[in-house]
């Protein structure tokens, strides 16, 4: 995916929009339900009648960021919710920007939020606190450093070694359990994040891998991918415990 752009991405995954359905697959036990299904209306409960309330973290290209001539939210993960909630009859409302580590408790504190999609992998850590529809995306952690770093995956476990991640995330947690005598520096921006590893601030950031390989290849082209982490995530739609239609 090393070259490929935004548009060819987005067009590669698209028809994935229509085979999510809003089903709840938990760790209740129950199946998600058939993607041809539609829930009904009074089955659920919406934040604001008409619309899908979404929130979501607008800075991970190419899944969600900021149109910056538009000001709307665009990116995969966009496309993907609004097809969802055009097929359940309804708008989808973006809320302001939003911390990565809120959604999960902003979807399951219920009143504000319908949905959460922001590139969430299914965990069962998260599972705990709510629910997610059938997965929608395959995905991997990646290490990123600059192109001239003689650092490795095994080098970068050392005490003088700052390794930048997303707060909140899989990556962060993939650095607590296998960099443990590095220094995990969590922070809510990827763009100021790989900006630091490209200044030298942090000698390396773990991130998802189709974040990176974008990113990458737009932004950051002194920078590389020195592993592919194979962690085998599935990325789902974030919903209520309470809402499971």
């Amino acid at each position: 995916m090393a070259n490929m752009s935004r548009r060819n991405f987005i067009l590669s995954l698209g028809t994935l929009a229509g085979t999510v359905a809003l089903a709840g697959c938990g760790n209740s036990g129950s199946k998600p339900a058939d993607s041809g299904s539609d829930a009904k209306k009074s089955d659920y409960t919406l934040v604001a009648d008409g619309k899908l309330t979404v929130a979501a973290e607008l800075g991970f290209a190419p899944f969600e960021y900021m149109d910056e001539k538009t000001g709307e939210p665009v990116g995969f993960d966009v496309d993907l919710i609004k097809a969802v909630a055009q097929k359940m009859g309804l708008e989808a409302s973006y809320l302001p920007n939003q911390k990565f580590d809120t959604l999960v408790p902003l979807v399951k504190q219920g009143g504000k939020a319908d949905v959460a999609i922001a590139a969430i992998t299914i965990t069962d850590e998260r599972l705990e606190s709510v629910d997610f529809t059938n997965a929608y995306l395959d995905s991997n952690q990646a290490i990123v450093v600059k192109k001239d770093s003689a650092d490795t995956a095994d080098t970068l476990n050392d005490a003088s070694k700052q390794v930048v991640c997303q707060s909140g995330t899989t990556g962060n947690e993939w650095i607590t359990e296998n960099l443990p005598k590095a220094t995990c520096v969590p922070v809510d921006d990827v763009t100021a994040a790989l900006t630091g590893v490209q200044t030298g601030l942090y000698a390396a950031m773990v991130v998802d891998l189709p974040v990176a390989s974008y990113m990458l290849t737009q932004s950051f082209s002194d920078l590389q991918v020195i592993k592919e982490i194979p962690t085998g995530e599935q990325y789902g739609i974030a919903v209520s415990k309470d809402q499971p239609a």
